[in-house]
């Protein structure tokens, strides 16, 4: 599990605070349109992930913010029906599709800074749950952090963190939205599913050997059929201990170095040019 503190720390969220400060000029610099490859490696430095002009050139062949969109209006409409994942969100409505999708088009280089943009604009309001006073989401740490106090949630698990069982329902989902959306299988696709397992280590440091397997969960539909009998839910993973979860896993995909190793496993395996 991570901490308020640990969120506020990583590298990433740090950079996103500077840039609704003015301060980082990292997309500027991704700015030139070029063909995007089959397999493009993720650009983490110091890390912390930077666009590319590979990156925004996936975007832009996929059909910009306005695909994204779709594709995240998708999961948070199956995460809505979702009993686990719900229990996590205070309130429903579009605002949520519409943040991701410009906080995926922003970390994959849109110039337009939509995400930033977003914030600077986004007033406050702050709920009570269980006695408590808990700001509302502004930036990254704070939505998480709301999310753990969620009213919604039983007195047991109110302000429990984020655990490995939560993050692979979350990627399941998630993942087949991008499906759903067609995108899987594009050169986008391929890419999505290491910027998904390099975030969620943030959240739950066993979270990212099992982004692949969350992928190739929605290609089955045998396993949303079962999800759909079960009343959405995941009896095969929720509760797993970690070592019986990786046992699940094909051995090449167990194990996970973080992005400073000097030999690093998936997702950082593939070297990208450094975009300072």
């Amino acid at each position: 599990m991570t901490s308020l503190r640990e969120l506020r720390e990583d590298p990433d969220i740090r950079a996103e605070a500077a840039a609704l400060r003015g301060a980082d000029d990292a997309i500027e610099e991704a700015v030139s349109v070029v063909e995007p490859e089959d397999v493009v490696p993720l650009n983490v430095v110091s890390f912390s992930h930077r666009p590319t002009p590979q990156t925004r050139a996936m975007v832009e062949q996929i059909g910009g913010i306005e695909k994204l969109r779709k594709m995240t209006a998708s999961f948070y409409e199956k995460a809505f029906a979702d009993p686990h994942l719900d229990q996590f969100i205070r309130v429903h409505g579009d605002h949520h599709g519409e943040r991701f999708a410009a906080w995926i088009a922003e970390k994959l280089g849109d110039a337009g800074r939509p995400w930033t943009r977003e914030r600077a604009q986004r007033g406050r309001c702050p709920f009570s749950a269980h006695g408590h006073r808990i700001e509302d989401a502004h930036d990254r740490s704070s939505a998480h952090f709301a999310a753990w106090h969620s009213p919604k949630r039983a007195n047991e698990d109110w302000g429990e963190h984020f655990k490995l069982d939560d993050c692979r329902v979350w990627m399941r989902l998630h993942f087949w939205a991008l499906r759903d959306a067609g995108l899987a299988d594009t050169p986008f696709g391929k890419y999505y599913v290491r910027f998904i397992a390099h975030f969620v280590s943030v959240y739950e440091r066993s979270a990212p050997p099992f982004a692949r397997e969350s992928l190739r969960w929605s290609a089955d539909p045998a396993n949303i059929a079962a999800y759909l009998e079960c009343g959405r839910r995941m009896p095969d993973v929720m509760g797993l201990p970690l070592g019986l979860a990786l046992e699940t896993l094909p051995e090449d995909e167990r194990d996970y170095s973080g992005s400073g190793a000097d030999d690093p496993a998936w997702p950082y395996e593939l070297r990208a040019p450094a975009v300072e």
